[in-house]
């Protein structure tokens, strides 16, 4: 299969011919088509890999392609090599299809921009990133994909770089750009230096050698494949907004929303995800990072939850949303349920690539308005975004039997046998709030009273290249969580975990090192479900009944409980923190310090005064070039004087 390297390939091809030759074109159907027939191809590709792989026996399903040696120094070697595998494939399938969705959607939101083929080389650049990231066989292939999405989300997230944005401490778009940029390569020295311990261990950065070879050097807990597994995890903090790094998420909604529906939905921040999974033998060893995996991931599902109970810009309600989510993806990987922290990858990827796009045909509709607070009754004008943007909703508060249901109780199931009850509930606290602001989301924007001036506002149903995206996101919503039915549902019905089946391999080993749980638990696993959907029904009903008629009976609620809606409304003051604490203090110490100290007085000083110290030689030699040659002949007889007696004098002595 050795096609299956095209799969990177044609995103590189698009993004050149977009971006050399983009503005010549001047066609944007032309650009358009350019771009996503590019990552139609790539995921045509990577369906015909899937169907090779699925052809092989089940422990024999994983093939390498290298295609040249990168970097060969001593006992550093490194290829640029695809490993081909259940847990790449899956990933590659969901980055490209869901990709290829978004291109199409992108032609129909992004029509009339001044900078349409500019945008579009941008999305080609990052598919061809993440696809890098994902497929990579060792740690420095992967780097340069994860560096490479860091960039093309700069460049996609400051895309309207003119534009003003509301955000903390934020300004323009630019600004939101920096933020995600700067914040990422924090997470990112973490990576650099495990990369750097595992080398010095192991001689090797490939994939496939460290995880046979981890088992063999160390025992369970440690010390050093914590320090290496926790800095990994430091970087995948960043990638995927989780705490303490996570503040660059919310402020990256300032690019366009196709780019939120791609980046924060279904490809780069799910990159921690990824990497954990894919070096789980060494995540598993360490019982302690495992522990601050799962820590870091509940509280930040819950945290972020809190938060979107009171945002009012559509796209930062699903921004906190996705931190969540995030946070409950990494908790089902810090109680080993490696299968169910990606399962919910993928149910996340259709609901919430759904949910970013509707929200993003509503901004088209409303003619570029986002606070939800100045919409309401907008079914009647979008039907087609109203029943998709609905499925999505229902989709990731749980409700049986959509996608969401299937992967998020897994996680609590898992969260509840492997973790303790206590990260269960707070679990269900987090999906209670997951119903309640999505619902909120919903009522105030379709439902209730029109809100918006008529005057200036003419809601309308967006184009078919928009809408068809909806509701083929929306049928994966619905019934994409059937790959991965639990045992507990599917057994009596003999409905097979397809996905589970399918991963299986890949954590074969990591899971030997996980506690083993015996007895029949399917009681406990049916009430356990049972409670958290109700919980989700509950808050939904909730919700409804503060929403569905507008938002005068909401404020009179916030009123009542000020000081947490306060608390909430500024996201805790991490931002004014992160600000006092960081930002500030390394903004007056470069000003102070590096600038005025480092920079002009020793820097400049040693230039500067090197500069002096060459003129004021030079003024005083000048003074000898005086013009009289009877004074050259003088000196010249004087220095052969002084060089014949330099000469006789050792003959004298």
């Amino acid at each position: 299969m050795n096609y299956a390297a095209l799969i990177p390939l044609f995103p590189l091809i698009g993004f050149l011919i977009v971006g050399l030759f983009g503005k010549r074109i001047n066609s944007e159907k032309l650009v358009g088509t350019i771009a996503s027939s590019a990552i139609l191809m790539s995921f045509i590709t990577a369906v015909a890999t899937f169907m090779g792989l699925l052809g092989m026996p089940a422990e024999e399903r994983s093939f390498t392609s290298t295609l040249y040696s990168w970097m060969a120094a001593g006992s550093f070697n490194v290829n640029i090599a695809y490993q081909f595998d259940q847990l790449s494939i899956l990933f590659t399938l969901i980055i490209t299809g869901i990709g290829f969705l978004i291109h199409v959607y992108s032609v129909g939101y992004m029509h009339g921009d001044k900078s349409f083929s500019r945008f579009f080389a941008y999305l080609n650049l990052f598919v061809f990133m993440m696809l890098n990231l994902v497929l990579a066989d060792n740690f420095l292939l992967t780097f340069l994909g994860w560096e490479g999405v860091g960039l093309a989300s700069y460049l996609l997230i400051g895309f309207w770089y003119d534009r003003k944005f509301d955000g903390s401490h934020i300004t323009w778009t630019g600004d939101a750009a920096k933020k995600a940029f700067i914040v990422n390569r924090i997470g990112d020295f973490g990576v650099l230096a495990a990369m750097f311990m595992l080398f010095n261990q192991f001689g090797t950065l490939e994939y496939a050698q460290i995880n046979k070879l981890a088992p063999a050097v160390w025992g369970v807990g440690d010390t050093a494949v914590t320090i290496i597994t926790l800095l990994l995890f430091l970087g995948c903090t960043g990638k995927s907004a989780q705490i303490p790094l996570g503040v660059w998420l919310p402020d990256a909604m300032a690019g366009p929303t196709p780019v939120s529906a791609l980046i924060h939905a279904a490809t780069m921040v799910t990159s921690g995800i990824f990497l954990i999974a894919r070096t789980n033998v060494l995540f598993a060893l360490s019982p302690t990072t495992m522990a601050v995996v799962a820590g870091i991931g509940i509280t930040t599902a819950l945290f972020a939850g809190f938060v979107g109970l009171v945002q009012n810009d559509i796209k930062k309600v699903l921004a906190y949303s996705t931190v969540s989510q995030l946070g409950f993806m990494f908790t089902a990987l810090g109680v080993g349920a490696f299968t169910a922290g990606v399962f919910h990858v993928m149910t996340h990827a259709f609901f919430k690539a759904l949910l970013f796009l509707g929200s993003g045909s509503v901004i088209h509709g409303m003619h570029e308005e986002q606070d939800i607070q100045k919409m309401g009754g907008l079914k009647k004008y979008m039907p087609i975004t109203y029943r998709t943007f609905l499925i999505g909703t229902l989709a990731i508060s749980g409700i049986p039997f959509l996608s969401g249901f299937f992967s998020k109780d897994e996680i609590l199931w898992f969260a509840f046998l492997n973790g303790s009850p206590v990260l269960w509930g707070v679990g269900v606290a987090a999906a209670f709030t997951t119903a309640f602001y999505m619902w909120r989301l919903t009522s105030l924007t379709f439902d209730g009273e029109e809100r918006f001036d008529h005057h200036h506002v003419h809601p309308h149903e967006s184009p078919k290249t928009m809408t068809i995206p909806l509701i083929v996101l929306a049928v994966l919503s619905v019934f994409g969580g059937l790959l991965g039915v639990p045992h507990v549902l599917g057994h009596p019905l003999h409905i097979p975990n397809l996905l589970e089946h399918w991963l299986e391999p890949i954590f074969a080993v990591g899971t030997t090192y996980l506690p083993k749980h015996t007895g029949d638990h399917t009681t406990l696993e049916f009430l356990l479900m049972g409670i958290s959907t109700v919980v989700a029904i509950s808050a939904i009903f909730l919700a409804r009944s503060i929403y569905s008629k507008g938002t005068e009976r909401a404020a009179g609620i916030a009123a009542k409980f000020g000081g947490i809606y306060k608390l909430l409304w500024n996201k805790y003051w991490v931002d004014e923190v992160y600000n006092g604490a960081f930002v500030a203090p390394i903004l007056a110490a470069s000003r102070d310090v590096l600038w005025k100290i480092v920079d002009v007085v020793v820097i400049d000083g040693i230039i500067n005064g090197s500069a002096r110290a060459v003129g004021a030689s030079a003024g005083v030699l000048r003074r000898m070039q005086t013009g009289v040659a009877q004074n050259y002949a003088l000196i010249m007889m004087v220095g052969i004087v002084a060089f014949i007696g330099m000469v006789l004098w050792p003959l004298l002595r």
